[in-house]
């Protein structure tokens, strides 16, 4: 009898002590589902079904798979960072000499450059640190938004990402049309061809680069001639420059315009040289980089914002020290030099337009594939109509909107007021506010409150000023405008 006491009590110690251990973890359970919402207990920031904000701890937890189609965790910091690059020293960067330079001239110019690289790189790290928050890689900027606020912000920032992403790629494919212009017309003057006719051309050129290349990881190879070509146009569009510039009379840096029309564009100027250095896609870049992600993206970043940064600004300050306020938005139609070396400058600017394209369209082909299911070589038939309907679709929307306004300036500026602005600078401060609440000082916590109101407000002002110029800009020039 008290040997089957024992066993019984030994027994209930077991039970009881087994439940205590259950108890203990449904405590510091990380992930719990609750009407679709991610709920956390224990150092972050995580929402329960009441609403009630509660922390954990996220240092020895395993960081869960993504749910993607497209491959994620396998590259090298670097080739993130020469994606990063790709983007900043693509074909636009021929174009800021005349859409940031000339409404802000020297002063403004040059500090603006410098302010923004500094306030970018600083928004962009923000981004980056969160990146594995709560224990789950967020490979896309909507699932970090949809984890740190609920299903209303992933389905506000959807829209804010892609509409931002579209409009990008309108610019890749108005300066893929000017490319082929000016390449066109060094060697006829009938003017049979239009820009838009251009824009067309590059629109397939475009189409059939996205239907090869599955996803942003398979631009390896890629991604090196993208930058060949960079150095190839940057190079010749430099010394071309600097040439015109040594030989050409003084140059008119004043800001032109009205006393009003100056202050829309000096605005859009703002805007612009935000523009130049944030892609809006930090997370989805960062999603491609192998362990441990967030010290690699950082490394990619330092490399963006260093090195990565040099063509674009010797391009930018020369062209505009060349041209003054005659600077154009695509700066290989103002330089002078032998007829070879700017018809290889353009083609490869060109191609180049089609490589960056593809690396921002490329949220937008993951979202397809992967709600579709769509994996694998791209010979197999079904991947193939899928991606030719899809992405086709996709660049002929994009090419139709770059054809009927081919306003480059103009869309830069909608495009930072619309989603640069609030993805880059307005929601990184405040999810990283939400996301590190416990940790910060108050001193902290006001410095990102007052980057939230005022990047918030100059968003506004800025949306208003770029709307203004597309309006005056369409009663200048008629739709399907040839500029």
């Amino acid at each position: 009898m008290v040997e089957m006491d024992l066993t019984k009590i030994e027994a209930a110690a077991a039970v009881a002590a087994e439940e205590e251990a259950e108890e203990g973890e449904e405590e510091s359970m990380l992930l719990l589902e609750s009407d679709g919402m991610l709920v956390y207990h224990g150092g972050g920031v995580g929402e329960t079904p009441s609403g009630n904000i509660h922390s954990f701890n996220v240092d020895q937890m395993d960081v869960e798979k993504s749910d993607s189609s497209h491959q994620d965790g396998h590259d090298s910091w670097l080739q993130a960072g020469v994606v990063l690059t790709t983007g900043l020293n693509s074909a636009y960067a021929l174009g800021f000499a005349g859409t940031v330079m000339v409404p802000l001239g020297w002063i403004g110019g040059v500090v603006g450059f410098v302010l923004a690289n500094a306030i970018s790189l600083y928004a962009s790290c923000l981004l980056a640190k969160l990146h594995e928050f709560g224990g789950k890689r967020h490979i896309r900027y909507r699932d970090l938004a949809g984890f740190i606020y609920g299903k209303t912000a992933y389905s506000v920032i959807w829209g804010l990402q892609y509409t931002n992403l579209f409009l990008v790629n309108v610019g890749y494919l108005i300066l893929g049309g000017h490319a082929l212009k000016a390449f066109y017309v060094l060697f006829s003057d009938d003017h049979q061809m239009k820009l838009p006719h251009f824009i067309a051309i590059a629109g397939v050129g475009c189409a059939l680069f996205s239907i090869g290349i599955p996803n942003l990881s398979a631009m390896r190879a890629w991604l090196w001639v993208s930058m060949l070509l960079s150095v190839v146009y940057m190079c010749a569009t430099f010394i071309l420059s600097l040439k015109d510039g040594i030989n050409s009379p003084p140059r008119d840096y004043a800001i032109p315009g009205t006393t009003a029309s100056k202050a829309f564009t000096t605005i859009c100027g703002v805007g612009n040289v935000l523009l130049v250095f944030n892609t809006g896609m930090i997370p989805e870049i960062q999603a491609t980089v192998r362990p441990p992600a967030v010290k690699n993206m950082m490394k990619a970043l330092y490399f963006q914002f260093t090195l990565g940064g040099l063509p674009m600004f010797a391009v930018t300050f020369v062209g505009y020290w060349a041209y003054g306020s005659s600077s154009s938005s695509y700066l290989l139609s103002n330089v002078h030099g032998p007829t070879w070396i700017k018809a290889v400058s353009n083609v490869f600017a060109f191609l180049q337009a089609i490589i960056s394209m593809h690396i921002f369209a490329s949220p937008t082909y993951e979202f397809f594939d992967s709600k579709f299911e769509i994996k694998g070589s791209v010979l197999v038939p079904r991947n193939l109509a899928f991606r030719t309907s899809l992405r086709g679709g996709y660049i002929a929307l994009t090419a139709f909107v770059s054809a009927l306004l081919p306003f480059l300036g103009d869309f830069m500026s909608l495009t930072s007021a619309l989603s640069v602005l609030p993805l880059t600078f307005i929601l990184s401060n405040h999810m990283y506010l939400v996301a590190e609440e416990g940790k910060l000082s108050s001193l902290q916590k006001r410095w990102h409150w007052l980057n939230v109101g005022l990047f918030g407000c100059f968003c506004v002002v800025m949306f208003v000023a770029a709307i203004h110029l597309i309006a005056l800009d369409s009663k200048t020039y008629s739709v399907f405008a040839d500029l």
